[in-house]
């Protein structure tokens, strides 16, 4: 019988930020009245639903603004290797993402300032609490 049970949609895991809101009693009844009509699964379900719609509702104002920032966008992974090559061509990295940028483990806080000018990320910055903590006045 378990053979045939299915994940309908994948859990949230690494891929995700947890985030809190504080909504009026009012807007609160109406998301649960939504979910009890059976509209959404949940109050979660909802709120991702919503935030998906306006996130498409404004998708070519956020196209062009990616594309004048200069964002990379979703996820960029740096590894020590990336950095190392960027400090033995003399280059600092200007990081742009708009998703998720992580710098690897194994990325020494020297390494990261030898070799990173500044991080702006709109999203999540995954790396070590040495290495944010050596970029800190970097990261905006």
């Amino acid at each position: 019988m378990v053979d045939n049970v299915r994940e309908l949609r994948p859990r949230a895991g690494g891929d995700t930020e947890k985030i809190t809101i504080n909504l009026g009693y009012v807007d609160l009844g109406h998301i649960d009245l939504l979910v009890q009509e059976g509209f959404y699964a949940n109050r979660t379900d909802f709120i991702r639903t919503a935030i998906r719609n306006q996130i498409e509702r404004h998708a070519d104002a956020a196209r062009q603004s990616v594309a004048r920032k200069s964002l990379e966008l979703g996820l960029r992974h740096y590894t020590r290797a990336d950095l190392e090559a960027a400090q033995a061509a003399g280059q600092m990295l200007e990081i742009r993402v708009l998703g998720l940028a992580s710098i690897a483990a194994d990325v020494s806080p020297e390494l990261a300032r030898a070799t990173i000018a500044s991080i702006s990320v709109l999203g999540a910055l995954q790396a070590s609490a040495a290495v944010k903590a050596a970029l800190a006045e970097r990261i905006r």
